[in-house]
C-alpha cells in the first residue's frame, strides 16, 4: 500500500480512505453491516495497508463510530493509524437522511446538531466516548453551519485541537467561497485551519474541478473525496428501474443515489468506463479509483460490503492509465447542478 501526506501536515496515510458508513446496525439503513458482518470486512482492510478510516457520528446513530473504535483497537497500533470522524448532523437512528427524521417525523432538539460552540465541545467528547480513544486524528466538520458565525466554529475547532482532543481539522461538501472564508478566518486569528476536504467528486460528477478542486490544490489542502463509485453507480451494475429491480439491497433502497445520477449521460459515463476496465482486465470499480489517484486526489473514501470491493480499490493503487486513457474517461462528460452540498 502506497502511503502520502495528509496535504500540508505530517501526517502520513494510506492512498486509500475505509469509509466505515457501512458498518453499524441495519436499523438504520438496510444495507449497513452488523459488527459480525463488519468485523472481516476491516480486517482484510488493515490486512492490506490500509492505515485510515473515516466515520462520522451520525451513522448508525453513533454505532459506526463505537464499531470503529472497536475493531481498530482489537487490530492496530494506535499510533499507527489516522481516525476520522465528522460533525454536523444529530446523531439517532431516526435520523438517517439528515436533519429530517423518518418519516417526516420531528425536527432535532436544539443544540444537538450544527457547529455551535456548545455542539462542537459536546460532540468531540461524544464521539471520543463511542471511539473508545484519547484523541481524534482528523475532525471534520460534515456539512456548513449558515446558523452559526464562521468565527464562533473556527475557534471552538481550534480550541478542541488545543485541548488535545484532536490532531488536525477538515471540512466537507461547500461551497468553495465558503471553505476560502473558514480558511481566511482561521488564518487572521491564528486559529488552525483546515487540512482537508472531503468533497463530493466521482467520475460521474466533476462539478468540484471548477473552483473546489483548483482551490485546495493552490492551498495545499487534501483531497479525500465522498463517493468515489458514486454511490456504487459506476461499479457497472446500476439500471434505471433500481427502486424496484436493482441487483443489491442498496439499489434498491438508496433514495439519495437517483437524485445525483441516472441521467443518460451519467449512463454514457459508465460505458465508457466499463470498456475500459474489461480492456485492461480489472473491474469498474479499480478503474474509478484509479482515475481519482491519477487526479490529485490523497486518498478516496470507498466503503466495502464484500472482500472482494477491498481487493478491487487496493488494486486501483497499482494501476498507471495514461493521459490519454484519462480524457478518454472524462469524453463527453455533462455538468450537473452543483449536488451534495445539503
Amino acid at each position: 500500500m502506497q502511503t502520502t501526506r495528509l496535504g500540508r501536515t505530517g501526517l502520513v496515510v494510506s492512498r486509500l480512505c475505509l469509509g466505515m458508513m457501512s458498518y453499524g446496525t441495519p436499523k438504520w439503513r438496510p444495507w449497513v453491516l452488523d459488527e459480525a458482518a463488519s468485523r472481516p470486512l476491516v480486517k482484510h482492510a488493515v490486512e492490506c495497508g490500509i492505515n485510515f478510516f473515516d466515520t462520522a457520528d451520525m451513522y448508525s446513530g453513533g454505532e459506526s463510530e463505537v464499531l470503529t473504535g472497536r475493531f481498530l483497537r482489537e487490530l492496530c497500533r494506535r499510533e499507527e493509524i489516522v481516525v476520522a470522524t465528522k460533525l454536523f448532523h444529530p446523531v439517532g437512528l431516526e435520523f438517517s437522511s439528515g436533519m429530517a427524521a423518518k418519516g417526516g417525523g420531528r425536527r432535532p432538539p436544539p443544540n444537538t446538531h450544527g457547529l455551535s460552540r456548545k455542539r462542537i465541545f459536546h460532540a468531540v467528547d461524544a464521539s471520543l466516548a463511542r471511539l473508545g480513544m484519547d484523541y481524534i486524528d482528523l475532525y471534520q466538520i460534515h456539512r456548513w453551519d449558515p446558523a452559526t458565525p464562521i468565527e464562533e466554529t473556527m475557534e471552538a475547532l481550534h480550541d478542541v485541537v488545543k485541548a488535545g482532543k484532536v490532531r488536525h481539522l477538515g471540512a466537507s461538501s461547500m461551497w468553495a467561497w465558503q471553505f476560502a472564508k473558514a480558511q481566511e478566518v482561521a488564518r487572521a486569528n491564528r486559529w488552525t485551519p483546515f487540512a482537508s476536504m472531503q468533497n463530493h467528486y466521482n467520475l460521474a460528477y466533476r462539478e468540484e474541478e471548477r473552483e473546489m478542486i483548483p482551490l485546495c490544490r493552490d492551498q495545499g489542502v487534501a483531497l479525500i473525496p465522498w463517493s468515489p463509485l458514486a454511490r456504487g453507480f459506476l461499479a457497472g451494475n446500476r439500471k434505471a428501474d433500481d427502486a424496484t429491480a436493482g441487483a443489491t439491497t442498496r439499489a434498491r433502497s438508496d433514495e439519495i443515489a437517483p437524485k445525483l445520477y441516472y441521467r443518460a449521460s451519467d449512463f454514457a459515463t459508465v460505458e465508457r468506463l466499463s470498456a475500459m476496465a474489461n480492456a485492461k482486465g480489472v473491474a469498474n470499480a479499480t478503474l474509478a479509483y484509479a482515475w481519482l489517484l491519477h487526479k490529485g486526489v490523497t486518498a478516496p473514501i470507498f466503503g466495502a460490503t464484500k472482500l472482494a470491493q477491498i481487493e478491487q480499490a487496493v488494486a486501483a493503487v497499482e494501476l498507471t492509465l495514461s493521459a490519454e486513457e484519462v480524457a478518454q474517461l472524462e469524453a463527453g462528460y455533462e455538468p450537473h447542478p452543483v449536488l451534495g452540498h445539503s
